[in-house]
């Protein structure tokens, strides 16, 4: 009962749109067993296992339908790059040179990255599934419907971004940055992490109460509330 016996009202909880995924399915793909990667050349329904085109220059390459069951990117040069409907597992790569590229429709397994320069990126229904990245950099990137499950993240750099329908699960992040981002049905819930930047920011983020302990004193010293 609130003061001056009004009863106080329980408002709903806002309804949270999760990201609309759909299993990529590709059917009647030729073996590659020795390719031979070219800049800005397209390949299609081809399924590669144990590929590696590390120190490549792959600039504007575009990849469609295709399986990669196992591949190293280390030092390869895949600015501007498109790949589409395609099945990633085991991707490897300490270095890896990403930016700009486009990813729809494209399903990661167990990646390991060390730095991950993938900013001014477009994601559209993409999911990433385990794994370790060091650094991911995702900074003025547009995402939309990207589900990233039971993955161990160093540093996330979601600065300028656009995300919309995203989750998180399950994940331990070190440092988030969302500075300047712009965030609607951001879920973080369930997912550990240690440090938070760009609180002004936060708008359209959806954590749990747990979370909302741990942002409590960060919230309390950027709006200037002493707990005494």
């Amino acid at each position: 009962m609130a003061r001056g016996g009004h009863p106080i009202r329980a408002d709903k909880a806002p309804k949270v749109t999760p990201p609309r995924l759909a299993a990529v399915r590709l059917e009647e793909l030729r073996d590659d067993p020795f390719p031979d990667f070219q800049r800005g050349e397209r390949y299609d329904g081809v399924r590669y296992s144990r590929a590696s085109a590390d120190g490549l220059d792959l600039s504007a390459t575009d990849f469609a339908e295709c399986e990669f069951a196992g591949v190293s990117f280390n030092e390869t040069q895949l600015r501007g790059a498109t790949f589409r409907d395609c099945i990633i597992s085991e991707l490897y790569a300490p270095v890896f040179m990403a930016a700009r590229t486009a990813l729809r429709d494209v399903e990661l397994g167990n990646p390991r990255l060390g730095s991950a320069e993938l900013y001014e990126s477009g994601w559209q229904s993409v999911r990433i599934d385990g794994g370790k990245l060091d650094y991911l950099n995702l900074r003025g990137s547009k995402l939309t419907d990207v589900q990233i499950s039971d993955c161990i993240i160093g540093e996330l750099d979601l600065g300028s971004c656009t995300a919309t329908r995203v989750a998180l699960k399950n994940c331990t992040i070190g440092a988030l940055d969302l500075s300047g981002a712009r965030l609607l049905d951001f879920d973080l819930r369930g997912t550990d992490f240690r440090t938070i930047s760009g609180l002004d920011s936060l708008s359209g983020l959806v954590i749990d109460d747990y979370q909302l302990t741990l942002l409590a004193p960060l919230l309390a010293a950027q709006l200037g509330i002493v707990v005494a």
